[in-house]
């Protein structure tokens, strides 16, 4: 099981190689729009980054699967609205899939604490190191601060494709070295 996971981490990891390895300039853009379609489609997302101690942003994530899936996007952490860091996401999965999908993902970690435990670590994985509350907009696509008490809490909006898989469990992050 964990070498099946291996090789499937290893196909993530060479998916960037075929389209991805974005410059720091590039994935800034990126970044700038995925957070802008945030905040257009969710009612609340100011208020709620605006609260949040920092944020990953993804703004593509490409999963391909015919039987074992790979996923992998390239992003910046943001604090205090700067980008502080480039990231890599990469997971793999095995089941019943077929297909492809292209999604952005926040990833808000709402604590100082949870923020210096992810930029203070050299690798960090959803479920082991960190867990991430995914939250469900549902229809109404509106954020209730209020109601938000998790240190790090992640969404997924904008999925595209065949494939629809809303879980972050497992995902591993790490740092890229970027200009």
């Amino acid at each position: 099981m964990k070498k099946l996971m291996s090789s499937i981490i290893a196909l993530a990891l060479v998916l960037p190689a075929a389209g991805f390895a974005a410059s720091a300039a590039e994935i800034d853009a990126d970044v700038d729009k995925a957070i802008q379609t945030f905040q257009d489609e969710v009612d609340g997302a100011d208020v709620f980054l605006n609260q949040a101690a920092g944020y990953l942003v993804f703004p593509r994530v490409i999963k391909v699967g015919i039987g074992l899936g790979a996923e992998t996007g390239e992003g910046a952490l943001r604090v205090r609205g700067r980008t502080s860091g480039y990231y890599r996401t990469t997971s793999g999965s095995f089941g019943l899939q077929l297909g492809a999908q292209a999604k952005s993902v926040i990833i808000a970690f709402m604590t100082n604490e949870s923020l210096s435990k992810f930029q203070n670590s050299s690798g960090w994985q959803v479920g082991v190191d960190g867990s991430v509350a995914l939250i469900d907009l549902g229809a109404g696509k509106q954020i209730n601060t209020g109601n938000i008490k998790d240190p790090v809490v992640g969404f997924i909006f904008g999925a595209k494709g065949l494939m629809y898989n809303l879980t972050l469990e497992g995902t591993k992050i790490s740092q890229l070295n970027k200009n």
